[in-house]
């Protein structure tokens, strides 16, 4: 609400004037609230606030002195750097070229919300006056409050930003507000786009959403903007296009899994290996992002036949790679090629296992790896420098099982084990030499827990068999002597014994 101000005496008593201030207050939250002490059955004509000069135009000096004459002498240096930006805004304020606009007509009032100790002395405030038929024409709050003719009197109070809400004003008269804005950060156009929508300024409302639109955000701003436009509530024909970045129409699986499946085999056919293991690394990290944040449902929606897809293929290729390698002389051997197309292929299959493990998806992988009979032949008449790489897979999978990320029965890691750890163990020289990637004390562990899964006369076997080949490798043998030393307390110290069968005794009960 606002109330008119018509010429009438000034000779009233001073308890009379300052009822009469507080009834031309007008207070809306978020800008705007209602005034207490604001009766809304009286809008007689009341005279204007003191000092209000409807002839002419202030400077900014008078514009400020009065309402800093109200207010205590802030000593902070927030009050300070307020009066500093306040000064700014004013002095280029295009309302006092009285030439063009005219006389002022309504002395508008923004007074910042009370910190702690203000309630008493009272809040930072700045008046200016302003030209009616501007804030009519541009803003259908003040086009129906000021409907009034002669001079109007309105406060603002409790504004979070008064400079915003100047700044509001000044852009009221402005033709090009695209222009004005830009150069502005993200939250000082949302500012502006909330009081905007507060005192429906639509052509304030229409640059900020333009602005918000074509200019970049990062990813904080982003959240920002999300939220202030669902708070705010406008029409949906602006914000969708403002949020068009950031919304897509729900996807579905098969979506999903066509992007995810075209990125994939990107990956898994680059040529070069440096851009190849930067993209692998970079959808790991957005697939682990996904899982992250999302503990019971993954959001992006892969299915598991995608990912055993991918897996079938990178297996296929790794046997036609060894078939490859079994089948050429050493003379016609290019052993740099060779190697490196068996490693690659190898490390395509160790990316698409770390998404599986990642996304809990990896036990139907365990048993696909056991089952690969005719690799394991292969792996094993080929020079263990050409095939090392491959056990890093076995590793990759005992780590998993040691770790109970991967939960299969024990069959299929009994199975695993029997087809594979003798590989691991003669490749584990070259593997440790290859690269800094290899963490021995993390494969021995795995392997030692994988190991202690299962019952206690495989056990005995597989760790017999490691005490054979630990005496002739050494250190070229993973040392898994932790598992062996729990093996052996459990097997001849304590010998738990478990009764078999629950005793259950039947009688009769006589009636």
């Amino acid at each position: 609400m606002a109330s008119d101000g018509n010429s009438t005496s000034h000779h009233k008593p001073s308890s009379s004037r300052n009822q009469q201030q507080q009834l031309v207050s007008t207070m809306i939250k978020q800008g705007f609230i209602s005034d207490p002490f604001l009766s809304p059955s009286r809008f007689n004509a009341l005279s204007p606030p003191p000092n209000f000069r409807a002839l002419a135009s202030p400077s900014l000096f008078e514009m400020m002195s009065v309402e800093q004459a109200r207010e205590p002498k802030p000593s902070s240096e927030a009050h300070k750097k307020l009066r500093e930006r306040v000064s700014s805004v004013l002095s280029q304020a295009p309302f006092h070229n009285s030439n063009h606009w005219g006389m002022c007509d309504v002395r508008l009032t923004v007074a910042a919300r009370p910190e702690a100790g203000e309630r008493e002395t009272g809040a930072f405030r700045v008046s200016m006056d302003v030209h009616r038929r501007v804030l009519a024409s541009k803003s259908r709050f003040f086009s129906e409050k000021l409907r009034r003719t002669g001079p109007h009197s309105v406060e603002i109070l409790e504004c979070d930003d008064v400079v915003a809400y100047l700044e509001a004003v000044v852009l009221m008269y402005s033709d090009e507000l695209k222009t004005k804005l830009m150069g502005m950060e993200v939250s000082k156009i949302l500012t502006l786009l909330k009081i905007s929508s507060a005192i429906m300024f639509d052509d304030g409302i229409r640059a900020c959403l333009e602005y918000l639109e074509a200019v970049p955000w990062s990813e904080q701003e982003e959240e920002t903007v999300v939220s202030h436009l669902n708070q705010l509530q406008l029409d949906d024909s602006g914000t969708d296009a403002v949020l068009q970045r950031v919304i897509a129409e729900p996807s579905t699986s098969s979506r999903a899994d066509e992007i995810f499946l075209k990125l994939s085999l990107g990956v898994l056919q680059a040529k070069d290996d440096k851009a190849r293991r930067e993209m692998k690394a970079l959808i790991f990290r957005l697939l682990r992002e996904d899982c992250n944040n999302n503990t019971f449902q993954n959001k992006l929606d892969i299915s598991r036949d995608t990912l055993y897809h991918l897996c079938h293929r990178c297996l296929s290729s790794l046997i036609l790679c060894l078939s490859g390698a079994t089948c050429l002389d050493e003379s016609e051997r290019d052993r740099g090629t060779l190697m490196a197309e068996i490693a690659r292929e190898a490390d395509n299959t160790q990316w698409i296992v770390s998404i599986l493990i990642d996304r809990k998806m990896g036990d139907e992988f365990v048993k696909l790896w056991a089952d690969q009979k005719e690799l394991a032949v292969l792996h094993s008449k080929i020079p263990t420098i050409y095939r090392h790489e491959i056990s890093k897979i076995t590793a990759q999978l005992c780590i998993s099982i040691g770790k109970g990320e991967v939960l299969v029965p024990k069959e299929t890691r009994f199975a695993l084990l029997s087809t594979w750890l003798e590989a691991l163990y003669d490749d584990f020289k070259w593997m440790r030499m290859a690269g800094k990637s290899v963490d021995r004390k993390l494969i021995e562990e795995g392997l030692s827990q994988t190991i202690l899964t299962l019952p206690l006369p495989q056990q005995q076997s597989l760790l017999l068999n490691w005490f054979d080949r630990f005496l002739n490798r050494g250190d070229d043998c993973p040392n898994i002597q932790t598992a062996f030393e729990i093996w052996w307390r459990r097997a001849f110290v304590k010998q738990y014994v478990v009764d078999s069968q629950l005793q259950i005794t039947v009688c009769d009960i006589p009636n």
